[in-house]
């Protein structure tokens, strides 16, 4: 499985006019389906005036979480090229919205398809993509008298803490790049008294 994957920093919109209609893409960085979901409903309600809002998001790592909607438009001439464009660029964790605007004259199957396409690589193309780490989640269960070692170790590595609980057993979950979880793991486990655990997925 891949370590690293390529998305966008912040979201890029471009537009493409074709025989009077107008298509206004807009590329959104999601973390998981719901917030996809949610980027495409807000363009929705911004773009409530349109006759079709289109849209595709790809997600995970190793690109295996999709899903791509015509939205009123022939089956295939939409959804498909927008994720076809997604996938040239070669990115995940992003979701692609196309608002058309009808202008009166008709495209046909292969014309729908073209400015589909074309709209959203214009705005893939003016997009900032950036390399990502892939990300999973590290737990470690340690006592009190652990916690001096376990936390030096956490600041001396500039660890992110995702969780934290401080009690008669403490337990913080930091996120870490998958190809480092099992040294790292190791090294905390090495201190006296403390359980490091790699867990889920966290992108």
């Amino acid at each position: 499985m891949s370590s690293s994957y390529k998305t966008i920093s912040s979201v890029s919109e471009a537009i493409f006019r074709e025989k009077m209609s107008k298509f206004i893409a807009i590329a959104m960085p999601v973390r998981d389906e719901n917030e996809a979901r949610a980027a495409v409903d807000r363009i929705r309600n911004e773009y409530h005036d349109a006759r079709h809002v289109c849209w595709a998001y790809m997600l995970g790592a190793d690109r295996s979480r999709f899903m791509l909607n015509d939205n009123g438009e022939p089956s295939g001439t939409a959804g498909k090229p927008i994720l076809g464009q997604i996938n040239s660029f070669g990115l995940t964790n992003i979701a692609v919205a196309v608002v058309r605007y009808f202008g009166g004259i008709k495209l046909g199957t292969s014309g729908l398809i073209a400015a589909y396409r074309e709209a959203t690589r214009l705005a893939l193309e003016g997009a900032d993509i950036v390399e990502k780490a892939e990300e999973v989640t590290l737990t470690i269960t340690f006592g009190y008298l652990s916690m001096n070692s376990v936390m030096k170790l956490v600041k001396s590595l500039s660890l992110q803490i995702l969780e934290q609980c401080f009690d008669n057993t403490c337990k913080i979950v930091i996120a870490v790049r998958r190809d480092q979880s099992e040294s790292l793991a190791r090294r905390f486990a090495d201190i006296e008294g403390v359980n490091a655990e790699v867990g889920d997925d966290i992108l």
